[in-house]
C-alpha cells in the first residue's frame, strides 16, 4: 500500500484522534498566511478559468525574471517543486544520482520511476548533519546528477556560496548536471552567502529549484519554477509534462505574491525572533537541536521517541523524522509559527514529558 511520506497531513491526523481541530507543526508553511493580494487576484481571475492557462505562463514569467534578476528564458514554472523535480527526472533520465541523507523525499521518489541507481552521502550527527568537504569525492564521471537542498531539509544546514562552487566545478569537470533546492532559502538570514544565483550563468549544468509554497503560504494553489541557463533542459523538461501545469489561478496568484515585499520583510524578522525561541526552549527542555537555519527547527528526542505520538494526543502534529533514509526513531522537524503557536507547542511538550 502506498504510504505518504511528507507533512501537512493534516486529514490522516484528524482521523487517527477523531478531532476537527489539528495545530500543524508538520508543514512549514509562512505562518503570516496567504497575502491579502493573492487572495484578491486568485477572486479576480475565477471569472476567466473558462479558457486554458498561459502554457508559457508569459506574464508571470517577466515578473519572476525581475524578481531573481535574470532573464525570462531561464526560468521554467511548473505545478510547484515536485512537479518540476519529476519533470526534470523524466527529461533527463539519469542512471546514477547522488543525494544527500537525510533530504527531501521526492528526488528519490522521483528517481525511481526511472529506475536510476542512488548514491547517498551519509550526513553524521557528530558533524551536526552538514555536509563536509568529503562530499567532493563522491562527485564522479559516474553520476549523471547531484541533488542539494540547500537550506536541507529536514536538517536546516547550509552549505556556503564558496563551497557550492567547487560543487559546481567538479561537477563541470564529470558532466553531470546538479539541482540545488532553493525553496526554503527565502527564509534564511544573509542569502546572498549560501544562494547558488549568482553562478546561474556560469554553469550550464545547475539548476535552481524554488517555490511560492512556503514563503507565500500557498501550498494548496501549486507552484514552483525552476532556473537555468541551459535552454537544452529547459526545452527537454517542458516537453516531459504537460502544457498547462500552471492553472490561471496559479499564475494570478504567482504575480500577486511578487509584489508583496513589505511581507517578506516582516516574515524574515518574525522567523528570526521565533526560531530564535524555539531554539532556546527546546534546549533548555534538554533536547538536541540541529541546523534549523530555516523556518523550521530540527532536533533529536533522544529520550522520548513517541513525543509525535504524545503530541498527537494533545491535537498537535509534527514531523516525525524516522522515515528519512539515514534517520532513526527519536529526530523530529517543527515548523517556526506564531509567538501564540509556539508557546502552544512548548507548553504541551512540557506537560506531555514532564
Amino acid at each position: 500500500m502506498y504510504q505518504y511520506v511528507h507533512g501537512g497531513d493534516i486529514y490522516s491526523a484528524k482521523k487517527l484522534i477523531n478531532s476537527g481541530e489539528i495545530l500543524d507543526f508538520s508543514a512549514n508553511i509562512n505562518p503570516l498566511g496567504l497575502p491579502p493580494a493573492v487572495k484578491d487576484a486568485v477572486i479576480h481571475q475565477l471569472d476567466e478559468c473558462t479558457g486554458y492557462p498561459d502554457p508559457f505562463c508569459r506574464e508571470l514569467v517577466t515578473v519572476l525574471a525581475e524578481y531573481e534578476n535574470t532573464q525570462e528564458e531561464h526560468i521554467l514554472c511548473g505545478n510547484g517543486a515536485s512537479d518540476i523535480i519529476f519533470r526534470l527526472v523524466l527529461a533527463l533520465r539519469p542512471k546514477k544520482a547522488l543525494l544527500l541523507a537525510p533530504t527531501f523525499a521526492d528526488y528519490e521518489k522521483a528517481l525511481n520511476t526511472v529506475h536510476c541507481e542512488i548514491n547517498y552521502y551519509n550526513l553524521k550527527a557528530q558533524n551536526d548533519f552538514s555536509v563536509q568537504h568529503d562530499f567532493l569525492d563522491q562527485i564522479t564521471a559516474e553520476l549523471d546528477m547531484v541533488f542539494i537542498c540547500n537550506p536541507n531539509n529536514p536538517t536546516g544546514q547550509l552549505c556556503t556560496n564558496p563551497f557550492l562552487k567547487k560543487v559546481f566545478d567538479k561537477c563541470l569537470e564529470t558532466d553531470t548536471i546538479v539541482l540545488v533546492d532553493e525553496c526554503f532559502m527565502d527564509f534564511v538570514d544573509d542569502p546572498e552567502n549560501y544562494s547558488a544565483q549568482s553562478y546561474l550563468c556560469k554553469y550550464s549544468n545547475l539548476l535552481i529549484l524554488k517555490a511560492f509554497t512556503k514563503i507565500f503560504a500557498m501550498p494548496g494553489i501549486r507552484l514552483g519554477y525552476v532556473l537555468t541557463s541551459n535552454p537544452t533542459i529547459l526545452d527537454q523538461t517542458r516537453l516531459a509534462g504537460q502544457d498547462w501545469s500552471v492553472s490561471l489561478v496559479a499564475q494570478a496568484a504567482g504575480k500577486a505574491a511578487l509584489t508583496q515585499i513589505e511581507y517578506l520583510e516582516k516574515t524574515k524578522l518574525l522567523i528570526r525572533a521565533e526560531r530564535k525561541f524555539l531554539i532556546k526552549e527546546l534546549s533548555q527542555l534538554g533536547f538536541k537541536v540541529f541546523g534549523s537555519k530555516a523556518n523550521y527547527v530540527f532536533f533529536e528526542s533522544a529520550k522520548y521517541l513517541d513525543l509525535h505520538q504524545r503530541l498527537l494526543g494533545k491535537g498537535i502534529l509534527i514531523r516525525s523524522c524516522s522515515n528519512y533514509v539515514n534517520l532513526k526513531s527519536g529526530y523530529f522537524r517543527i515548523a517556526v509559527k506564531n509567538h501564540e503557536d509556539n508557546c502552544k507547542l512548548i507548553a504541551t511538550i512540557k506537560d506531555v514529558i514532564i
